[in-house]
């Protein structure tokens, strides 16, 4: 074979590997900007379902918070699908691509499972609503007024002005307490009468002068009733019924009367009393 040939034969292979290059080339740069393509249209029908699931749930009154954790979980779910059919499209084996996903998902869920914890309590706290923005509660041994729900801690101001973040976790897992949830609340107080005193004339004044107190509703009654006897005498139980909003002010009002009533009414102050005995010697 001549030299000639030989170079002949050698420009057709290399045109041969060229026309190949340039047909697959073309190829993956057209799968390429089919997968850009549906990257941004993807994105776009997303972002448009998101919204419309957001503004229809929005028509329901639904919690801001409710509509935040609906659009989130929404979004990266329909992302990792996007993901995974981009992938799938570009000839990528998106079975061994979703296993992997799975395990590090397995990997995060066991590392993060106090914070997942408490995502799903707030899910749960958010649907089943046992308190709201603004409500007095006592949950997660905190008491205090509800300022924020969070997907994964709700924020509780104590009646002594300090901010604290509880765990949903812990408060979905604990009783919870709910005082603002009635529209009154009874004032449980009590107060000692010595044992020479009329208890029921104590009794009678009480209720009078309690039923007075600004605030104290007129029903339920307020309640004065023997609760129980010691070495001193009885002890009364006082318990007037307020709105939860006048709660304090009925608290320290009735306090202040049980200690000037008594008083001024004349009723001796508890005194504990003993008995001495005393032998002298034969």
């Amino acid at each position: 074979m001549d030299e000639t040939t030989i170079v002949n034969v050698g420009t057709e292979k290399f045109n041969a590997l060229l026309a190949m290059a340039q047909q697959y080339g073309a190829a993956f740069v057209v799968k390429v900007l089919t997968a850009v393509a549906f990257w941004v249209i993807g994105r776009w029908l997303i972002g448009f379902a998101v919204g419309m699931v957001q503004k229809s749930l929005g028509r329901q009154k639904v919690d801001p918070t409710v509509l935040r954790y609906v659009g989130s979980v929404i979004t990266v779910t329909l992302n990792i699908i996007l993901v995974i059919g981009i992938l799938g499209y570009l000839g990528v084996q998106t079975t061994t691509f979703a296993a992997l996903i799975a395990a590090v998902g397995l990997a995060i869920g066991m590392a993060w499972s106090g914070l997942l914890a408490n995502l799903a309590a707030g899910a749960f706290i958010i649907v089943l609503r046992p308190f709201k923005v603004g409500d007095f509660i006592c949950a997660g041994g905190v008491t205090g007024t509800v300022t924020e729900i969070g997907l994964f801690v709700t924020a509780i101001n104590t009646p002594d002005n300090v901010l604290t973040l509880v765990g949903n976790n812990k408060i979905f897992s604990d009783n919870i307490q709910n005082f603002t949830h009635n529209p009154f609340r009874r004032v449980d107080l009590h107060t000692q009468l010595s044992g020479a005193a009329d208890y029921k004339a104590a009794i009678v004044l009480l209720k009078e002068r309690i039923a007075a107190v600004p605030n104290v509703l007129a029903e339920p009654s307020v309640d004065v009733e023997i609760l129980e006897f010691n070495l001193v005498g009885p002890v009364l139980a006082v318990r007037p019924y307020c709105h939860n909003d006048h709660y304090w002010q009925v608290y320290f009002d009735t306090n202040r009367i049980l200690k000037d009533a008594l008083a001024e009414a004349g009723f001796p102050a508890p005194m504990p009393a003993s008995t001495v005995i005393m032998q002298s010697p034969a």
